[in-house]
């Protein structure tokens, strides 16, 4: 049994983007566990219906800010979450992209060193790029293209944890970096691109669905509960007394800032989701094969020995489980919109 440090001790939390998919649950279960939570989104790619059953809590504030502009806030923990996280959003404007990773970057990093709070950066596992090496471990460097249509994402999420380095060796800023590989649940949009939600909404519709190449490129997907636990796990990480004493000048601190990889280690092709799917949707959808695009990674996978290490986190939640709990979401959205 984990036991937490110091998350049961009330807190004011900032969570960027957390009118966002994996933002909202955070705001959700940060809220359930009696914090008092500050939601700052520009509704880019959040939305104000996930949400909307927070309004009425009075620990919850919604702020309606760009995170690429300064912030003046006194808070005790920042989840730096802030960022178009699917192709089709973070491509349709890439000079913004870029502007959101590393401005909102600088902006959370200058807010914490004033307010001396504890900060997290979303990172992804887009940093590994196209890998060379697999399952992808955190000292992997990465194989990224510096110029392609992804880097816009790619780059500036290196850029951000660049960034957090460097504050925390030149400023002492506390730190923590999570790099976030595929994650699915309830509050996904439909029209975001990613794998699990197209194929869902394809199937629901009995719409082809569409795949990317020849469907053996892997993928590994993690529910979304699993993944907001790890993230607190590792904001919550403490190591004792002697965090003073911590030589900042070294990449791995006793503090244990990570990077740590947050996924679910359990890989399959896209070709045998898109059958799972269908077969758990009872969907009369064919499957149809188009272009692969240019630089999409052909294996993504994370290593979590670090996660199991230092947070006793992994997966809980099958596949299967939760492909039926979001099936069940989309069916549910799906009637609301076409009674």
């Amino acid at each position: 049994m984990y036991r937490y440090h110091t998350y049961n001790e009330p807190k004011r939390i900032l969570v960027t983007g957390g009118a966002g998919f994996i933002g909202s649950h955070l705001c959700e279960r940060l809220l359930k566990d009696g914090h008092e939570v500050v939601c700052l989104d520009n509704y880019f790619t959040g939305a104000k219906e996930n949400i909307i059953s927070l309004m009425k809590n009075p620990r919850f504030e919604f702020l309606r800010h760009d995170v690429t502009e300064p912030l003046l806030i006194e808070v005790d923990w920042i989840f730096n979450l802030a960022c178009p996280a699917s192709p089709i959003h973070y491509q349709y404007n890439p000079v913004k992209t870029i502007k959101v990773n590393v401005l909102g970057a600088l902006n959370m990093l200058g807010l914490a060193k004033r307010v001396r709070a504890r900060v997290m950066q979303a990172s992804t596992s887009e940093v590994y790029g196209d890998p060379d090496i697999h399952p992808q471990q955190e000292e992997y460097w990465g194989n990224v293209n510096p110029i392609g249509k992804r880097s816009c994402y790619d780059e500036g999420k290196r850029v951000a944890e660049t960034l957090f380095f460097d504050y925390l060796r030149q400023n002492k800023v506390d730190i923590k970096i999570v790099r976030i590989f595929n994650t699915y649940g309830p509050k996904m949009r439909p029209d975001d691109g990613r794998v699990i939600s197209n194929f869902i909404v394809e199937a629901l519709g009995n719409k082809p669905i569409t795949i990317y190449g020849d469907g053996t490129q892997t993928r590994s997907f993690c529910y979304i509960n699993d993944m907001v636990e790890g993230m607190i796990r590792m904001m919550d990480y403490e190591t004792g007394n002697h965090e003073r004493e911590r030589d900042y000048t070294k990449p791995y601190l006793s503090g244990f800032t990570g990077p740590v990889n947050l996924g679910n280690p359990a890989e399959a092709s896209i070709l045998s989701i898109a059958r799972k799917i269908i077969k758990l949707t009872g969907s009369r959808s064919k499957i149809i094969f188009e272009r692969l695009p240019d630089d999409d990674p052909r294996r993504r996978c994370p290593d979590i020995g670090k996660a199991k290490q230092y947070l006793q986190w992994q997966p809980r939640i099958s596949l299967d489980d939760g492909l039926k709990r979001t099936i069940a979401y989309f069916k549910k959205q799906l009637k609301a919109e076409h009674p």
